[in-house]
Order: C-alpha cells, then sequence, then structure tokens
C-alpha cells in the first residue's frame, strides 16, 4: 500500500520564490526516491509579486503525485495583509484535508505559521511530522516592531514555535549559521542542514555559459536580482551608493516587495538616471539578465538576525561565475570567505566599504565548478528526500553528514 506524504508550502511554481523552487525540487527528489510514496502537494496560486501574478490550473496530477493550488487575493503588504493571505490558506487546508489520512506531514516555512499549520494537521491526523526552516521568524520580530508590541507578539509566536518544533519528528534548517538560535532554544533536539544549493538551470549555466564582453570605458553593469524589503534594505544603500558610483556604474535591479515604492522615490528624489528597475521575470529571463551583467550585487539588512541567515540568491549568483559584491554580515560573510572565490563582502548598508570592496574586485568571469558539484541542489534535495522518508519509517536519528551544509 502506497504510502501518503503531505506537502505544505505557501509558494511553489510558477511562483516566483525561494520557498517555491525548493519545494518543487524536494517533490522531484521525493519521487525519484520512493516510488510507492503518493505526494499531495497544498499550495497557493502565484500572489507573491503583483507585476508576475496570474492564475495557473488549480488541480495538477501526476502518477504519485497531486498538486492543489488555492486562490488567495493578491497578497498585501505588511504584517497584518500577510495575515489574513495565510489565514485563508489555512481555511482551505483545513477543508482539503478533512477527509484525508496522511503517513507524514512536511512543512516548508520561512515566517513559521506553516510550520505551525503543519504541526497542527500532523496532530490532527495522527501523522508524523517533518518540519524544512527556512527562517528564523521569532528572532526577526525585534527587528520589525517596536518593543511594546515586540515583546507580547515574541511570546505568543515563542510558544508556537516550541510547540511546532517540540511536535516534529524531524527539524532541517536550511542555514547552518541557525544552529546557534536552535540549539541553544532545545539542546535536546538535533537538527539536520540541507541549504538550497545551485539549481540544474545554473550548473548548466555555470559550465557554457559563463562569458562576459565590456568594452574598456563602459560604465560596468551591476545586476541586483531578488527581493526588495526590509531584510534587504536596498532603500537604505542603493541611492547613496549610486550616487557614488555615478558614471562608473549602472545598475539594474530586478524584483519586488514592501520596500519598491521606498527605493523608486529615493532614486527619483536624487534625480539618479544610472539606476534601472525592472518587474520580476521568468527563469528564462532572468538567466539573460545574468549574461549581460559584469556585476552580480547581493545586500542584507544591518539586522542582527540576518548575521543567521544565508541567502538562497548567493548559490545561483556562485554558479554563474560572475563577480559577486555581496554587502552581508555573520555567517553568510564567513561561507563566501569560505566556499566562493572572487567575491567582495562589505559591512550592511556602508556606502564607503562597499565602494572600496568593489575596487578589489577582480572583474572577471571564473566559473566556480567546485561550487557547482559541492552545492548541486539536486544532489542537496536527493539527501533531503532520503531523510524525509527515513523519518516517515520512524527512523529515530538524525545522519550526522546531514549536519554539514553542502550535505
Amino acid at each position: 500500500m502506497s504510502r501518503r506524504i503531505l506537502l505544505l508550502t505557501f509558494f511553489y511554481p510558477p511562483d516566483l520564490s525561494a520557498g517555491s523552487f525548493r519545494a518543487s525540487a524536494l517533490v522531484r527528489a521525493l519521487q525519484q526516491a520512493g516510488t510507492d510514496v503518493q505526494i499531495e502537494v497544498l499550495t497557493t496560486q502565484p500572489n507573491r509579486y503583483a507585476d508576475h501574478s496570474f492564475e495557473t490550473v488549480s488541480v495538477e496530477e501526476s502518477p504519485g503525485l497531486y498538486v492543489r493550488r488555492i486562490h488567495l487575493p493578491q497578497m498585501r503588504r505588511g504584517f497584518i495583509g500577510q495575515a489574513v493571505s495565510f489565514w485563508r490558506y489555512v481555511r482551505k487546508v483545513q477543508r482539503l484535508t478533512a477527509d484525508n489520512q496522511y503517513d507524514l506531514v512536511v512543512a516548508t516555512s520561512s515566517r513559521l505559521m506553516t510550520a505551525v499549520l503543519g504541526a497542527w494537521v500532523a496532530y490532527r491526523k495522527r501523522a508524523r511530522l517533518y518540519l524544512d526552516i527556512r527562517d528564523i521568524f521569532v528572532e526577526n520580530l525585534k527587528v520589525l516592531f517596536p518593543a511594546l508590541l515586540a515583546i507580547p507578539l515574541g511570546w505568543v509566536f515563542g510558544a508556537l514555535e516550541r510547540w511546532a518544533v517540540g511536535r516534529a519528528q524531524r527539524v532541517n534548517l536550511v542555514s547552518q549559521g541557525f544552529l546557534g538560535y536552535f540549539q541553544l532554544r532545545y539542546p535536546s533536539r538535533r537538527f539536520s542542514v540541507f541549504s538550497n544549493g545551485v539549481d540544474e538551470a545554473f550548473e548548466t549555466f555555470a559550465v557554457a555559459e559563463a562569458l562576459s564582453s565590456r568594452s574598456t570605458g563602459e560604465p560596468l553593469k551591476v545586476l541586483y536580482a531578488g527581493n526588495l524589503g526590509d531584510g534587504q534594505g536596498m532603500h537604505l544603500i542603493l541611492p547613496a551608493l549610486a550616487r557614488q558610483l555615478e558614471g562608473r556604474v549602472r545598475f539594474r535591479v530586478v524584483g519586488a516587495g514592501g520596500r519598491l515604492t521606498a527605493l523608486r522615490d529615493a532614486l527619483q528624489g536624487s534625480g539618479l538616471d544610472n539606476v534601472e528597475l525592472l518587474a520580476p521575470v521568468a527563469r528564462e529571463q532572468l538567466l539573460e539578465l545574468y549574461r549581460e551583467a559584469d556585476v552580480l550585487f547581493l545586500h542584507l539588512n544591518d539586522f542582527p538576525a540576518f548575521k543567521r541567515v544565508l541567502p538562497s540568491k548567493l548559490f545561483e549568483y556562485a554558479a554563474t561565475g560572475k563577480p559577486i559584491w555581496a554587502g552581508v554580515a555573520g555567517y553568510a560573510a564567513d561561507f563566501i570567505a569560505r566556499e566562493v572565490h572572487n567575491a567582495e563582502v562589505f559591512a550592511p548598508c556602508e556606502v564607503e566599504g562597499a565602494v572600496a570592496a568593489l575596487e578589489r574586485l577582480s572583474l572577471k568571469v571564473a566559473p566556480r565548478e567546485d561550487f557547482v558539484r559541492c552545492f548541486s541542489r539536486r544532489k542537496i534535495m536527493q539527501d533531503m528526500a532520503h531523510d524525509v522518508l527515513g523519518c516517515m519509517s520512524g527512523e529515530s536519528s538524525v545522519p550526522e553528514d546531514s549536519m554539514k551544509e553542502n550535505t
């Protein structure tokens, strides 16, 4: 008899996000690893970006896989708007799972509540639970809200986190930098670390397409591709940086998010014409933008919690072989120094440090084949799929090698 796995993920292709690509890669790996497994995915219709939001099929079926995309209104910015959207997702998941039984519930979660939902469904269905944690939501509350609000929210969400983690048979962390937080709060629990890794599309890019051509005297073409929210802090660094490098660098920014308007207003107010803002694009178009760029720019805001984060975009950037210019601190900075050559790091939000880092950067394409092999998402997800299936089979321990970032 086939074993049934329920995967809860708020984002799933064709939506554009790291969580979306990660979830689909895990589904493929589970299908390849377990022939007697039936997988049900409950996700949402594409809704992350207004500029890249469209309806796709609500139900997708293939042998061993059932995907149900729940229609939600366009995701509104801000904590309340996102909470309302998620609550509607919860209500629909309740109805869709009411008459079904599962052997295992897998929840991949960035803002904690998908993990809590997974724990609740697993509890009701008496199923085992595997959590995939992609962010530390409780710690981030301190920087997202004033203290009078952050403290009580911390109590509430801290209790929810303890309940969800306590119910799980396995907990995976997407960054080894998260271990310092989770091991301190849950000292008796062991954690696996399966990171995001390099997508197959970029494995091919790294081998065959990392070519660069720039005429002497032309402005340097710098590309940022990703979210534009508080977490990235692009509205805090880019206007001043573009002003400092006017005539030398042309920035192209591809993405959307809660701070896009603030960024656009700051650029317009400064009268800058060396920054181009583009809406999110499909993967094929993004690959073309990578080909055209001379340097790839990465930035995280100067928040203490972000010192634990390893941006998924870094794997994409590194696979291209292009020079990387990164405003990061903590674990991400250490990871770059250890694993990514031809990359320069500066302290987040520091313009002078950013300019100095750019001056140190070698402006040449340097393929990183060893990195791509080591951090192949396909291999990482194969290992994670075996861990998930082991959880369903009741294996009690986490393998030692799963503590490695490049597992």
